[in-house]
């Protein structure tokens, strides 16, 4: 019989860890990615949008309007604008009483909340959009014909869930 060389012995030592993962995996004690996905649902999410320069009439972001998102200056797709909400920069107005007045010095600066729904994949670490987890705080960018804003996160709501059964066939939850 032939002696092993350590080749030999690296190739074997590799086959058998492959067989390990592999047999692991089967049993459903190590998970894949795919599985991971504890459901899909669909979400809503507020973009805060902070000292966005508006000289025009009106805010350029209406409610049921489309507006295309980039998560982590990765493009990611067109979603609905489900609300928004935008005032003028506001000041404390010099009195007894501490009364906020929009900011005589900065007129034309607005801060602004618009909030945004779409489909999500939900896992242990929170909502899946675009292959990103959404979270607070989380850049992004919202950008229509006439505007491109930055802004992040303020806050992630599930409005409804689907259960994905082992066959990857969705099940209502509620």
């Amino acid at each position: 019989m032939k002696k092993f060389s350590f080749a030999d012995l690296v190739i074997i030592i590799g086959v058998v860890i492959a067989l390990i993962i592999g047999l692991l995996t089967a049993k459903n004690v190590r998970q894949t990615a795919d599985k991971q996905i504890e459901a899909t649902s669909q979400i809503e999410f507020e973009v805060f949008l902070r000292g966005v320069t508006i000289t025009g009439e009106k805010f350029p972001i209406s409610l049921n309007d489309k507006t295309f998102i980039t998560i982590r200056n990765v493009p990611y797709t067109e979603l609905n604008v489900i609300g928004v909400k935008s005032e003028p920069r506001k000041t404390f107005a010099p009195s007894s009483k501490n009364i906020l007045i929009p900011d005589p010095a900065q007129p034309a600066i607005f801060d602004a909340i618009i909030k945004i729904s779409d489909t999500a994949k939900i896992t242990k670490d929170g909502a899946v959009v675009g292959g990103n987890k959404i979270k607070m705080g989380l850049p992004v960018t919202l950008e229509g014909e006439k505007y491109k804003f930055n802004g992040t996160i303020s806050d992630i709501k599930v409005t409804s869930e689907n259960k994905i059964n082992d066959e990857g066939e969705n099940k209502d939850l509620g």
